[in-house]
């Protein structure tokens, strides 16, 4: 029989050294348990619609789709990280330190990757947009994909060099047993604070301020009449653009909402130790984008329901599905 002091540790066997536990109502950490585990679903399920309708479809093969594939990918290994999260409602970490380790990594690179996609998103935009002339040779689908491999390979190469010492003594920074705790070099904390949060934001809004000029003044000239007819059909392009780069302006604006708490919180409290479940909610609400992303494709592109319906009516299986003109 434990005594109460027991009951609220991780590992009651191991005493003083063992991690306190968050004591919940039954009713309140059943909720957690199912609200989180719901999240991880969706978020793994609806993400791998994305990266199957665009792999799948060749009509979806475009630059600008790639890179929400590569959005949906960073989304997908989110979905994953959820299930950690899940593990560390109560404060306690069941795991190998190894783990602890390899999630933590696993979380920064995903989304630092997701944010050099939504980077690449907005300069892809601003071309589209502000020089629609020279789209189709400057942003091609090779140039894309390099983009890509480049954004994720410097990502990886970043953190796992940024986490270096927590990669080679797993658990060395933990102050008791069942704590998921790792050190981030005060110095590393500030390269990234400015490599993956302040640089890239400034670069997105930059861009999208000039997008959103560029929407508007063209508005105000379909409104006043005053187009040459000669430049209708460019026009008519340009519209398409601009549709697209509404909906892709969705996509940044909610990102940038759920991103912005959690750099706040880091930059406010300091760098160094982190106690993933003191961070608990900001982080939280950074993951809980990459659920978001699929629920905005839905809502915005035509193209992704009807995708949906090919997948669960197992259209896609048939010979020759790959070519259907989705668009």
């Amino acid at each position: 029989m434990s005594t109460p002091d027991e009951a609220e540790l991780c590992y009651p066997h191991l005493g003083n050294s063992s991690c306190r536990r968050i004591v919940r109502s039954h009713s309140v950490s059943v909720l957690l348990h199912i609200t989180l585990s719901s999240i991880s679903v969706f978020t793994v399920t609806l993400n791998l619609l994305v990266i199957i309708s665009i792999s799948h479809f060749r009509k979806l093969h475009t630059p600008t789709n790639f890179l929400l594939l590569s959005l949906a990918v960073s989304d997908f290994s989110v979905g994953f990280v959820w299930v950690c999260l899940i593990l560390l409602i109560d404060g306690c970490w069941f795991l190998d330190a190894g783990w602890c380790v390899f999630n933590t990594v696993l979380g920064y690179v995903a989304t630092a990757a997701s944010i050099g996609t939504v980077v690449l998103i907005s300069v892809d935009r601003y071309v589209a947009v502000c020089d629609p002339m020279h789209y189709q040779t400057k942003v091609t689908k090779n140039r894309a994909k390099i983009c890509i491999i480049l954004c994720w390979l410097c990502s990886t190469v970043f953190h796992t060099a940024m986490f270096k010492d927590n990669i080679e003594h797993p658990g060395g920074f933990d102050s008791c047993a069942g704590e998921c705790t790792v050190y981030l070099p005060p110095h590393a904390g500030v390269i990234d604070l400015f490599l993956s949060f302040i640089i890239p934001i400034s670069i997105i809004v930059v861009l999208y301020v000039r997008v959103f000029m560029v929407a508007v003044s063209q508005a105000q000239a379909m409104r006043s009449h005053v187009t040459v007819v000669t430049l209708q059909s460019s026009q008519k392009v340009n519209r398409s653009e601009l549709k697209a780069a509404r909906a892709l302006g969705v996509v940044i604006v909610v990102f940038l909402m759920c991103l912005t708490p959690f750099y706040l919180v880091s930059f406010t409290t300091g760098l160094g130790v982190i106690s993933a479940s003191s961070y608990i909610f900001v982080i939280g609400l950074f993951y809980f984008n990459s659920l978001l992303n699929p629920v905005i494709y839905v809502f915005l592109y035509p193209w992704f329901r009807k995708c949906v319906k090919c997948v669960f009516s197992l259209q896609i299986l048939k010979f020759g599905s790959s070519e259907a003109n989705i668009l």
